[in-house]
């Protein structure tokens, strides 16, 4: 059975010491080939996590500090680092699920109607584009909000301002990424029934590593922004006022 426990339990592969350093695509697509087998793995774990439903923005949070790894190359456990991302961000993972599933419900909602409305009377093609192009900001928004969460324990004001600040300088590639996760699904019920594994095998985890590659850089910019140190410093004052 050591087999069965070192699948789920050792190192990953690494890349060498003296490989030139990849950007961009062909970085995306260095990391998927060496960690391929890895991801499968990830999205079982994410498929058992989430089978309650309930457990699902819990479950979205551990697969997000995995692929979080994944994008920094940092050795992983897999099953040891899911399970105690699963229970380190439950609750915060859940009050984020819920606020951002509100919102996009709204926005969405909001954009189809006027979409469905705008046919008949083209005055409504202003409220449209601007329900579609907030619904767009939140989605952003969420996907800085997973990621940050999980680099970096900070209170809710302060991640959701960092959050706002990275969705304003670089926006595009989480767009991107929001792109490829829904072209894997396009995928998934364009090609089916040939498809039909896709979402067992991959769909989950690649989709959270696609968002997690997109926004890495720009939660990298805001975490080292004096706005996001000063995290560090309150509470050192703190304790040094308490010693005094």
């Amino acid at each position: 059975m050591q087999w069965l426990r070192d699948m789920w339990t050792k190192e990953g592969r690494g890349i060498p010491k003296d490989a030139p350093k990849k950007t961009g695509l062909a970085l995306f697509a260095e990391i998927f080939a060496r960690e391929w087998w890895e991801m499968v793995k990830l999205n079982i774990l994410f498929i058992l996590a989430a089978m309650f439903v309930v457990t699902l923005p819990a479950a979205i949070a551990a697969t997000a500090r995995i692929c979080v790894a994944f994008v920094e190359d940092r050795n992983i456990y897999l099953l040891r680092d899911f399970s105690e991302a699963f229970i380190r961000y439950f609750w915060r993972a859940t009050g984020w699920g819920l606020a951002f599933t509100v919102a996009l419900g709204v926005g969405a909602y909001a954009t189809a109607s006027y979409a469905s409305a705008a046919r008949d009377n083209l005055a409504l093609v202003a409220p449209l584009t601007v329900s579609f192009v907030v619904t767009a900001v939140i989605a952003v928004m969420a996907c800085h909000v997973i990621v940050l969460m999980v680099m970096r324990d900070l209170p809710a004001l302060r991640l959701l301002r960092l959050a706002a600040i990275a969705s304003i300088i670089r926006p595009l590639p989480a767009l991107a990424a929001i792109a490829f996760v829904s072209a894997l699904w396009l995928a998934h019920i364009a090609f089916y029934p040939v498809s039909v594994f896709m979402p067992a095998t991959l769909n989950f985890s690649l989709g959270m590593f696609a968002v997690a590659f997109g926004v890495h850089r720009a939660t990298t910019m805001v975490l080292a922004l004096p706005i996001a140190m000063q995290e560090q410093r309150e509470p050192h004052a703190r304790n040094t006022t308490q010693n005094i």
